[in-house]
């Protein structure tokens, strides 16, 4: 049988599949099923087919064949939680924690997501791109497939479009393909500091609108609030997701990063697809979302970045039967950092992950938490072809070492897109 392309010799092929139709949970997590001196089959971007190397090589004949040479074959990873598209730095804000600041000071007089906002606001649509197309290229080149985009630097209405237009070219012009969330409750800007409810106000009554107009399928496309002290309150994180609900977006909600506001109570409660940060959640509210099908997106780099103590309560999730998730959380003010792999190291740490488990959640589970776990995350029949080739014969390497690029070689739908030099 003719196929485009035939990857052999894999000396660990990660096919990391779905359970029952969706994300590995609670002590099923790390299931990478492992098939040993594997070979995939492609054609027309899509796997046709799995198997043993010396089956398939007898069965298949190919335009192109790829010798894996005794490494890893794994799905591409998926970065379910970015805030990848900004403009500028705050290098001069980590030299101010390093000093003793902490970031909720930072943020309250005048920094933080603000000082971003700032550049943001006057960069244009090109030079948004061309900044974000650095960061994306290094993220492709550490195996990242598949990321969330959220706006959430504009806060003003046609400055939040802007980043929105940004997110849509990159997805377009960018190997990585690009899951866009709009994230206007991302702070409370400074021209409505004491006037909250007016800004959420902004954000339900105009923001939400203005982008359900250019949407042409709500449903896969996500709109997220940052429930936290300092930034919107339950009250007002239910009066913003209620509403994008009635215009038939998704759902997700930052919650519990500093303090526990009940933001994980009100996710699972309104269908969100995944509550992110989940560090401070209490331990009710982490029953809750066991039962649920909500799944739990942890951050590692984000308290790893702030030099905190707390990380997501991970074992305590999958106790509860829970699915977990992880994600780079990528932005200028608390973890810049492009890898997935850096994040599975972190993971296996902090969050006392074994390399198994941390794979899984950072490919299949990664892809439910953004509504393409039926196309993504998993080496399965009918899926499409994003694949990673490891520079290491054992899967347990990744996780373990750490500060270095462990791929080889990036294939997206079918396609090299990039090679290790």
């Amino acid at each position: 049988m003719h196929v485009d392309l035939l990857i052999t010799h894999a000396s660990q092929l990660l096919t990391i599949p779905a359970h029952e139709h969706g994300p590995q949970r609670g002590d099923r997590l790390g299931d990478l099923s492992i098939i040993e001196d594997g070979a995939l089959v492609v054609s027309g971007g899509t796997i046709v087919d799995r198997g043993p190397t010396v089956d398939l090589a007898a069965k298949y004949q190919a335009d192109q064949t790829i010798d894996a040479g005794g490494r890893v074959v794994m799905p591409g990873f998926v970065d379910p939680h970015t805030h990848v598209v900004f403009a500028g730095d705050r290098a001069n804000e980590f030299e101010r924690r390093i000093a003793g600041a902490t970031y909720m000071e930072i943020m309250n007089a005048g920094g933080g997501i603000m000082s971003t906002v700032r550049a943001t606001r006057t960069a244009s649509v090109d030079e948004l791109v061309a900044q974000t197309r650095a960061r994306l290229d290094r993220m492709l080149q550490h195996g990242t497939t598949t990321a969330e985009a959220k706006t959430g630097y504009g806060l003003e209405t046609q400055a939040e479009l802007k980043m929105l237009a940004a997110i849509e070219r990159l997805d377009a012009e960018h190997p990585i393909d690009l899951v866009p969330t709009f994230l206007g409750a991302h702070a409370i800007p400074t021209e409505y500091q004491g006037r909250e409810d007016a800004y959420t106000d902004l954000v339900v009554n105009e923001m939400l609108p203005a982008i359900a107009s250019r949407i042409l399928h709500p449903a896969s496309f996500f709109v997220d609030v940052f429930c936290e002290d300092g930034a919107f309150t339950l009250t007002q994180s239910r009066r913003i997701l209620v509403r994008a609900k009635e215009l038939g977006f998704g759902l997700k909600i930052h919650v519990d990063e500093f303090e526990p506001l009940g933001g994980t109570r009100l996710g699972v409660e309104l269908g969100a697809i995944s509550v992110d940060h989940v560090v401070t959640t209490p331990p009710d509210e982490i029953e809750l979302l066991g039962r649920s099908d909500t799944i739990a997106v942890s951050l590692p780099g984000t308290p790893f970045g702030l030099a905190q103590r707390d990380y997501t309560p991970a074992r305590a999730i999958l106790a509860a039967g829970g699915a977990l998730a992880l994600a780079t959380d990528i932005n200028p003010g608390t973890t810049w950092n492009e890898s997935m792999q850096m994040i599975s190291a972190l993971a296996c740490r902090y969050l006392k992950l074994t390399q198994a488990q941390a794979l899984a959640a950072a490919t299949i589970n990664a892809a439910y938490a953004i509504g393409r776990g039926g196309s993504i995350g998993s080496l399965e029949i009918g899926k499409q072809a994003d694949v990673l080739i490891m520079d290491t014969p054992d899967y347990r390497q990744i996780g373990y070492r750490y500060g270095t690029n462990l791929v080889r070689t990036v294939i997206k739908r079918g396609r090299i897109v990039n090679q290790a030099s």
